[in-house]
């Protein structure tokens, strides 16, 4: 029989991360066509359809589904293995994959990667952000990072940042002309900025107050997926918006943005990196950890 080899494996696995057979052939150096010859060729000799097709997407069949389940975390101990054969005790090298949320990519690499890099540098780091939720192992990921509480409970989590507050915000000018609202309802009378989900919906804002819990459908004069987005259409004085304490500092500090029903926003637990705990932890990863507590980036 034959056995399929360690390059097709890659090049499915790669096809899953970015979606596309051109964007696989991007991140592993080869040609598109090298690319669809290899899944072609495993297809064939597996007798059965990994993907589905179309012009516009490639999407998992439900046997490619299967069968990225089994040889995901497979592959991920290949490449462990070959890590850590090939690293230094004292200076780890190899590959770092990491699964991070839209918009973090910003705190994330400034305040970490960037350093990890210059410090290591025999380590390369691929951060796909992304979304949705996915099974970290079964896609090839060493980590991934999201809010504490969507981390699944059988990882292993390291806390980023510190907890973080959801905050009502405008311009001072913005409020000047429609009012400072004096209680959650009276933000249904304003123009809001609003927050598109990964289901499609646009996202509730939920203020809590002793006990209180409301969740808000502000009206969104524009709506986006992209937070940074929604920040400078909050500066502009487009509307108000419910933007994370941590992404605007400096314009509470300056006082180009204005913060108000302050009493309505509690913390949560902020962001993890997270990873599993029942396997080898390759020492790329083991370094990163070792950073963020080093930073202290743990406290909060």
């Amino acid at each position: 029989m034959h056995r399929s080899g360690l390059t097709e494996l890659e090049v499915v696995m790669a096809v899953v991360r970015r979606g596309s057979f051109r964007a696989a052939a991007q991140e592993l150096g080869m040609s598109a066509t090298a690319v669809s010859n290899a899944i072609a060729g495993l297809e064939n000799r597996l007798q059965t359809r990994l993907f589905n097709r179309t012009t516009r997407s490639v999407g998992l069949t439900d046997a490619g589904q299967r069968y990225v389940a089994r040889i995901g975390p497979a592959l991920q101990e290949i490449r462990q293995a070959d890590e850590e054969i090939h690293s230094d005790t004292d200076e780890p090298a190899g590959t770092l994959r990491l699964n991070v949320p839209n918009n973090v990519g910003t705190l994330f690499l400034d305040a970490l990667l960037i350093d990890y890099m210059i410090r290591y540098p025999k380590m390369r780091v691929e951060a796909v952000s992304e979304a949705r939720m996915i099974d970290i192992v079964a896609e090839g990921y060493d980590a991934g990072v999201r809010l504490a509480e969507s981390v699944p409970q059988d990882m292993i989590a390291v806390p980023l940042t510190p907890d973080i507050r959801q905050l009502v915000t405008a311009t001072p000018d913005y409020f000047a002309r429609y009012g400072i609202p004096q209680t959650p309802d009276d933000l249904l009378h304003h123009q809001g900025i609003g927050m598109r989900m990964a289901h499609g919906g646009i996202y509730r804002w939920e203020l809590a107050r002793r006990g209180e819990q409301i969740a808000l459908a502000v009206p969104p004069r524009f709506a986006t997926s992209d937070l940074f987005a929604s920040i400078r259409a909050v500066k502009a004085g487009l509307g108000v918006g419910f933007l994370p304490e941590l992404y605007i500092q400096q314009e509470l500090e300056s006082g180009e943005l204005v913060s108000v029903l302050e009493e309505w926003s509690q913390p949560f637990a902020g962001l993890r990196l997270y990873y599993p705990g029942h396997r080898h932890v390759p020492p790329g990863l083991r370094a990163l950890v070792a950073m963020i507590r080093e930073r202290g980036l743990t406290r909060g």
